[in-house]
């Protein structure tokens, strides 16, 4: 019996395979003007704010609701994607982030104190994270079961996303200084409309199925192998932000001298070149897996281990008195390209673990305990960092610094437990000893 596939259901294959992937490069498209737009408003606030006199722990407490509500999006947000599908939920993140930098873009000055800007700064959290969402999973839909193929785009789109927020950064300096709180956050308001539009006028169908019988309980993944990446997630973005998110721009400012542009700058370089790093990371870490170039549960381990040693000798050089320049700038260049390296394994490791018929709700799961992990360091890195400033000049930044080595143990020996090594057999994971 003849069960080569008819000209036409190949040709109709080949029409969908098209049609999915040019629905997802319009959704990265949109993903990436909102990407933009969020590192654009983090640099205007923190820097904003900062030159208004508000202490570091004041400033942290900006983003409080950024990342709570950054954690229930992601929860609720998987469900919500395999539900009614992701293109539902790229409309709502867009149309909320609008709705976020109006509020701030068109309130009176009187409105511009903290809890009014938590709030607004609440809803853009729930539009990154709904955005992300579903550009992440969109991906894991395109690739297929192609282990080699997933790793490289993922790669791709993670450290792309990366280098456009850090150039986020940088524009939302730039903003400020040339026009502006307010006026700034009109431009990327208007930025984020067009991205709205060209959406909606431009992605066809659904990307990927919706699921109308989903249930909000299957978020919670059975799978441990997600549960275990999750835990480690938290931790590693953690030891992340713990330094990066307030301490280390307030200690440029403050410590260093450094104005916004200088500031803004450097931290929009530093984002974009761990960007870089990420998109190449197939490149870069070369493995063997099933006949395919990618990394397991080892490579995350080994390398959130090795990533503890560089805010560890950040601290030891600022205590033994190296210069602050030399000491926090060289070590953040270091830092960043190990990061970004751990990042993107991460972000790959998901998408192979996610079961095929739940990768929405298995993204969506995962990046809670992203968010977790990021309200985690926000917090910390505002108390510590003012804790620590009121021991001596450099304390505030050491202390955050002793943090992230901890977080970054920990992440470590939470890798432990991740399959190694690893290859996918019809979208499940399974062990291969």
């Amino acid at each position: 019996m003849n069960t080569a596939p008819s000209t036409h259901e190949t040709s109709a294959a080949l029409a969908q395979r098209q049609a999915d992937r040019r629905n997802y490069t319009l959704v990265t498209l949109a993903y990436w003007a909102d990407t933009l737009t969020d590192g654009a408003i983090r640099m205007l606030v923190l820097f904003y704010f900062a030159q208004l006199g508000y202490s570091p722990f004041a400033v942290a407490s900006l983003f409080l609701f950024y990342e709570v509500f950054g954690i229930l999006t992601n929860l609720f947000g998987g469900y919500l994607g395999a539900r009614f599908g992701l293109k539902t939920t790229l409309f709502a993140g867009l149309i909320t982030q609008l709705i976020a930098l109006s509020m701030l873009a068109f309130a009176p000055p009187s409105l511009l104190v903290v809890p009014y800007v938590m709030a607004a700064q609440a809803l853009s959290g729930i539009a990154k994270d709904l955005t992300k969402m579903s550009s992440k999973s969109a991906v894991k839909l395109v690739a297929g079961s192609s282990e080699g193929q997933l790793y490289r785009w993922v790669s791709i789109l993670t450290g792309s996303k990366n280098a456009i927020k850090g150039l986020g950064f940088f524009v939302g300096a730039v903003l400020l200084s040339l026009f502006g709180f307010q006026t700034a956050l009109i431009i990327l308001a208007t930025l984020v409309l067009s991205a709205l539009i060209g959406a909606v006028s431009t992605i066809s169908g659904d990307l990927g199925k919706a699921d109308k019988k989903a249930k909000f309980k299957q978020i919670f993944s059975p799978n441990q192998a997600v549960n275990l990446l999750a835990a480690a997630r938290i931790f590693l973005f953690g030891a992340r932000d713990v330094w990066f998110v307030v301490g280390l721009p307030v200690f440029f400012i403050t410590v260093l001298g450094w104005d916004f542009w200088l500031a803004g700058g450097f931290m929009a370089a530093w984002t974009i070149g761990y960007g870089f790093v990420q998109a190449a990371t197939p490149t870069l870490i070369r493995r063997r897996v099933a006949e395919a170039h990618a990394p397991d549960g080892r490579t995350a381990m080994w390398l959130a281990f090795a990533l503890a040693a560089f805010p560890t000798a950040i601290a030891l050089a600022l205590r033994a008195g190296l210069v602050p320049t030399v000491a926090v700038v060289g070590g953040l260049l270091a830092f960043g390209v190990v990061f970004a390296l751990n990042s993107a394994v991460h972000s790959y490791l998901i998408l192979a673990y996610a079961d095929d018929a739940k990768v929405a709700m298995n993204v969506g799961f995962y990046y809670m305990a992203n968010a977790m992990g990021r309200l985690t360091g926000t917090v910390l890195s505002g108390a510590l960092y003012q804790w620590g400033m009121q021991q001596g000049l450099y304390d505030g930044l050491v202390a955050c610094l002793w943090a992230s080595t901890g977080f970054l143990l920990l992440a470590g020996l939470i890798s432990l437990r991740l399959p190694r090594p690893t290859r996918i057999v019809t979208g499940t994971w399974k062990v291969t000893e």
